[in-house]
């Protein structure tokens, strides 16, 4: 019934997937979601975003910033970081994701997307046929729309746990 909204992986943080391990496997570009996935809502690209963008950098994997929000913070934090990116990217909306692997030269499979919320991130890589992580996100501090959306996060994640503990 929600399966569309899962994601392929779950994992605690943007900052422990091993990166490297995937680009062994034959991915080549990452999408990234920025506000509380990289760093709080509104925040500046910090330490830990600029060495994780300089690993992608240094192993000769490809980076695209999709984000809903305006250009002045996308551009910032793209420039902070090294990164393309993408601007009031219309996620769930398909046509952003296909954009950013165009932008990196990159395709389906071998092409991953990280990201905070099912709704819109998750759900938008799943349709666009691109293997999703969901990350907690970095900080309980969000606007109203995305603290209800919350809400029903907790319902699909509740059934997503639960058809995972059948799975060996």
């Amino acid at each position: 019934m929600f399966e569309i909204f899962y994601p392929d992986y779950y994992v605690d943080s943007a900052y422990e997937i091993s990166y490297s391990r995937l680009y062994e496997k034959g991915i080549r570009g990452v999408i990234f979601d920025v506000d509380n996935t990289l760093v709080p809502h509104d925040q500046p690209a910090d330490i830990r975003a600029k060495n994780l963008f300089e690993e992608f950098h240094h192993m000769g994997m490809e980076t695209c910033l999709l984000s809903n929000n305006k250009e002045p913070r996308v551009a910032t934090f793209a420039r902070c970081v090294g990164s393309k990116y993408i601007y009031k990217g219309g996620k769930p909306s398909v046509k952003g994701y296909v954009r950013a692997m165009k932008l990196m030269g990159t395709d389906r499979e071998t092409t991953i997307f990280v990201g905070d919320q099912l709704f819109t991130d998750v759900y938008g890589a799943n349709r666009a046929g691109i293997s999703s992580y969901l990350v907690k996100p970095i900080h309980p501090k969000e606007e109203i729309q995305i603290v209800l959306k919350r809400y029903l996060e907790r319902v699909v994640l509740y059934f997503y746990k639960r058809s995972k503990r059948g799975i060996k």
